[in-house]
């Protein structure tokens, strides 16, 4: 394995992306630390979650509250949000042109906007059922956790929509593509996240 390919975890746009691929080397390194101290905050509120699961107060517990259905589905359009930044990734690297990746880009942005609505959908449902933060030490560790998760999303989809507007107004320039590789794996970090959420909250609450 050649040195270009090791230059940085994650996309490397290669040689014949010039100075823009020497400029991602320093700036993903730092986003990679960025995300480093997300995931301890991550860390932090699933283990207040998994402190306090059982903590109902005599209230409702994730057997009255949890739709499994509902975030299955929000798993599915997570995971394909996923593999559409992977190929908006490509897109980016191999070309030609703007076009695919912002088509890529697009996709992935309207699959966050489902997950977040289904995910709205379901704290509604949860809220009708009597369960709010403040009606336990479970409810108030969920909420600590899961819409965390919707936030860092919906902060996710808000970059990709300036993105986009940044691609059409200035093209691919060096900010837009170093933009597009940080996002990339902001969205894939999200997502392993969301995984362990379903696993963590949602199987095991079932279980």
């Amino acid at each position: 394995m050649n040195r270009e390919a090791v230059r940085h975890p994650g996309l490397n746009l290669g040689a014949a992306h010039g100075r823009d691929d020497e400029a991602a080397e320093r700036v993903m390194f730092g986003f990679w630390v960025f995300l480093m101290s997300d995931a301890i905050l991550f860390g932090m509120v699933f283990a207040t979650y998994v402190t306090s699961v059982h903590a109902t107060a005599g209230g409702p517990g994730p057997h009255q509250l949890y739709d499994i259905t509902s975030v299955f589905v929000e798993t599915l359009l997570l995971l394909a949000s996923s593999f559409t930044f992977g190929m908006a990734s490509l897109a980016l690297k191999y070309g030609p042109g703007k076009g695919r990746l912002a088509g890529w880009m697009i996709a992935t942005l309207a699959l966050g906007i489902g997950f977040l609505a289904l995910e709205v959908h379901d704290f509604t449902a949860m809220f009708a059922a009597g369960g709010v933060p403040s009606r336990s030490g479970f409810l108030s560790a969920f909420f600590d956790l899961v819409p965390l998760h919707g936030l860092h999303v919906a902060a996710g989809c808000v970059w990709l929509v300036c993105l986009l507007g940044q691609i059409a107004r200035y093209g691919l320039d060096t900010q837009a593509k170093l933009g597009v590789m940080r996002l990339a794996l902001f969205w894939h970090f999200l997502d392993i996240i969301w995984i362990m959420i379903f696993s963590v909250v949602y199987l095991a609450g079932l279980a």
